[in-house]
């Protein structure tokens, strides 16, 4: 699958729905995959999203968007804060391409962070195999195990 990358305009409503959608049919799985009913991701607004100040990328294929990737930046801290693949797209790289774009357009971070369920295997495969290593294990309020990985850059 060729996909293109490219900044999410999210003052636009047609963007911004099709974001919505695409992260409640990922964040589903997930929960799926954590055995919990919900996750905030699945009934955040699209107000809640364009109000929470991350800058994202999304992946497209033609004209539909299939995944996104949401981070915010504090000095040379690169946090991700969420990475987002339609399920009908699952493990064709595109969660990959989207995390090598960010890495390349945010290459003067000196550390990225990013966190996930600790029971979300191929999330956590992602991270690992990209140089990321767990340093803080969490329970969120909604009672949901997560890892929080970090990886730091090499001088």
């Amino acid at each position: 699958m060729s996909t293109e990358v490219r900044p999410l305009d999210l003052d636009d409503g047609a963007t911004l729905d099709e974001l919505i959608a695409l992260q409640r049919a990922s964040y589903r799985v997930e929960a799926d995959l954590l055995g919990v009913d919900t996750l905030p991701a699945l009934t955040e607004t699209a107000w809640q999203l364009r109000a929470g100040g991350e800058a994202f990328l999304g992946a497209y294929d033609g004209e539909r968007l299939v995944g996104a990737v949401s981070w915010r930046r504090e000095g040379s801290l690169l946090d991700i804060h969420r990475l987002v693949v339609h399920p009908d797209v699952f493990r064709r790289g595109i969660a990959s391409r989207l995390l090598d774009v960010l890495d390349a357009e945010q290459a003067d971070a000196t550390r990225t962070i990013v966190a996930t369920g600790v029971t979300n295997d191929p999330a956590r495969r992602l991270y690992e195999c990209r140089g990321f290593r767990p340093y803080d294990e969490r329970v969120t309020h909604g009672g949901v195990p997560v890892v929080a990985y970090e990886r730091r850059a090499t001088a």
